[in-house]
């Protein structure tokens, strides 16, 4: 397994590609530290409701208790309210906060994980058992068994390899 959040570096270029559409400062090493922390809550939050024991999807946080507190706090961190406007002759409405665009993505993504893990959408949670992979899917359809395309055919391709591989020769 290969850890993609190592660096800030690696959590800027993370969240530029899952939220193009924002720029992104530099983050700083406590905001990397809170994403890690809520990854790994994540994951021990995914392998409880999943009853998964694949070793590779281990998660650093192992208790449970932990990872809900891991996740509140996460959600905490960019607190908004709404807040009414005036412009061209008319009220509107926005949303103000005043936290970094980590900080409010990081709670985006724990206001996300509470509403999946405490919504309809729980049972239909699954782990992806494609050799090597640690990722975790809603499954949307009745025939989907892997998080991607990619694990789908790593597995499909392991498992012909295991149907057609010599056996050992005396």
């Amino acid at each position: 397994m290969h850890d993609v959040l190592t660096t800030t570096g690696d959590l800027r270029a993370w969240l530029a590609a899952v939220q193009a559409d924002v720029e992104i400062p530099e983050p700083g090493s406590g905001d990397l530290r809170r994403f890690r922390a809520l990854r790994d809550a994540l994951r021990r939050l995914a392998a409880l409701l999943t009853d998964d024991t694949r070793p590779a999807a281990a998660s650093a946080t192992g208790d449970i208790e932990q990872a809900v507190a891991d996740v509140n706090d996460a959600a905490a961190q960019a607190p908004a309210w709404p807040r009414l406007t005036y412009r061209d002759g008319e009220l509107h409405q926005s949303t103000a906060c005043h936290a970094t665009a980590a900080q409010r993505m990081l709670s985006a993504i724990a206001h996300q994980a509470i509403d999946l893990f405490t919504g309809e959408d729980r049972i239909k949670l699954r782990a992806c058992y494609a050799p090597g992979c640690v990722l975790y899917f809603v499954k949307n359809h009745p025939r989907r068994e892997w998080c991607s395309t990619a694990c789908g055919n790593r597995a499909r391709a392991a498992r012909h390899y295991q149907r057609h591989r010599k056996s050992p020769r005396k």
